[in-house]
């Protein structure tokens, strides 16, 4: 669980598998792209890569027992310290691919990269929770390959054993019972301490729906340009780098629309293909703010070749956690970094409200996008003409910023308005209604 688990220049080698029939987000060779600068922002220095395609994947070794042996050669030449495949491997694939590459070669799959990238990156106690729990979480089914390290390490006796001598099992059996309770407990305990953030975050969640301030939350796939979006239009200094996860933990920050409408803008965390499941359960209480969301930007990098797969991961994902259908706008962001000024052709483009080609870096096509944003608000809002009475200029101090006041005066009964509000806030105000016949 340290954060420091990878030194910072490990040499590592990759390996990558297709299986004829099959079909994923990203090509072989656009996975292994990205698997590699996972590798790198983990801190270590990739020597080469090696593939395979396949009909099955082999049941002991993952891959064919003569590109193992390709692999083992080239690991001994070039002194490699960790082997990563491009896919999650089970417990039995890692426990044959130990004994083939031995104890001094570290054996990673991408689940376990992504993990200990997310660990080094966590920067809150909830951030570091929702990681640990994950963590724990993939490597329960896993301490099987520790069977022969705990045996060895017992010396083949009972002694020590936390049994007395007493029992049926071997020392190295009993010894993964002892493991598989601790990290069950742990698991136990850490899933208490979620799901109190999570009863905390919807209390504050309900307490900010009742000030009727809509909530827009940012989205898209890792490196997408989320957090320099949030910066260039709250004028906010959230950690931005062009690095895979950067930021994990969500920031929430106040935003001025064209027409003075106030809204909260929501950093989450970015997407990723093959985004181990275990991951994607602890961060529910995180996640669940975007399904309470007004609006989606959904955030993508229009400079990169595998965009249109990027945007399939994340409706994926976003379809994983049950997001209601909430309207989304596509954000193509990087529009500095192509040639081609236009938004591209995309087959799924009437899942969106609205479509902008932006800057996060130079400003370009920001105003375009806040107008954007307006429109769709503009759709969800109700007009109405209240009266409210003079001791509740609590209540006109809330129409003002939750919507927009076209008209006001005051008579002997109180404050008289014209205002457009959010139809989640009309019951809000159906006390106040002010009489037509007047």
């Amino acid at each position: 669980m340290h954060q420091n688990e990878f030194p910072k220049i490990e040499r590592a080698y990759l390996v990558g598998v297709h299986v004829r029939g099959t079909e994923a987000a990203l090509d072989l060779d656009n996975s292994l792209t990205e698997l590699a600068l996972l590798a790198e922002t983990a801190g270590m220095e990739v020597l080469g890569q090696k593939t395979q395609t396949l009909n099955s994947i082999v049941p002991g070794t993952f891959i064919g027992t003569g590109k193992l042996e390709e692999i083992q050669q080239i690991v001994n030449d070039l002194d490699v310290e960790a082997v990563i495949f491009d896919d999650e491997l089970s417990p039995r694939h890692q426990r044959e691919l130990s004994k083939a590459f031995g104890n001094d070669i570290k054996l990673l799959d991408r689940s376990a990269l992504i993990l200990d990238i997310f660990a080094q990156h966590a920067s809150t106690k909830e951030g570091s929770l929702q990681v640990e729990l994950a963590q724990y979480e993939y490597r329960l089914p896993r301490l099987t390959r520790q069977w022969t390290h705990l045996a060895r390490q017992a010396g083949g006796s009972a002694a020590g054993s936390g049994v007395g001598g007493v029992g049926l099992r071997g020392p190295g059996e009993t010894q993964l019972e002892v493991d598989r309770r601790e990290i069950s407990r742990k698991i136990d305990r850490i899933k208490r301490d979620l799901e109190r953030v999570r009863v905390h975050r919807r209390q504050h969640r309900q307490q900010r729906q009742k000030t009727g301030v809509p909530v827009i939350s940012l989205v898209g796939y890792t490196n997408a340009g989320k957090s320099t979006l949030l910066n260039r239009v709250t004028n906010a200094s959230v950690y931005a780098r062009d690095q895979l996860f950067a930021t994990l933990d969500p920031t929430t920050r106040r935003m001025d629309l064209p027409s003075g409408r106030q809204v909260l803008l929501t950093d989450t965390v970015g997407f990723i293909q093959k985004l181990p499941t275990t991951l994607i359960a602890a961060f529910r209480a995180t996640l669940e703010e975007i399904t309470e969301a007004s609006l989606l930007l959904h955030v993508v990098d229009i400079s990169h070749a595998s965009v249109a797969a990027h945007i399939e991961v994340v409706e994926d994902t976003l379809a994983e956690i049950d997001v209601p259908p909430i309207p989304r706008i596509l954000v193509w962001n990087k529009c500095d970094l192509t040639e081609d000024s236009g938004i591209p052709t995309f087959a799924d483009s009437e899942l969106y409200a609205a479509q902008v080609a932006v800057s996060a870096v130079t400003g370009e096509g920001i105003e375009d996008l806040l107008s954007a944003i307006e429109r769709v608000f503009s759709k969800r809002l109700v007009r109405m003409s209240v009266q409210i009475p003079f001791q509740r200029g609590d209540l006109v101090a809330k129409l003002y910023e939750v919507g927009r006041v076209l008209h006001q005066e005051s008579d002997v009964d109180g404050t008289l308005l014209d205002v457009e509000i959010p139809a989640t806030q009309e019951a809000y105000f159906a006390d106040y209604l002010a009489d037509s016949s007047d």
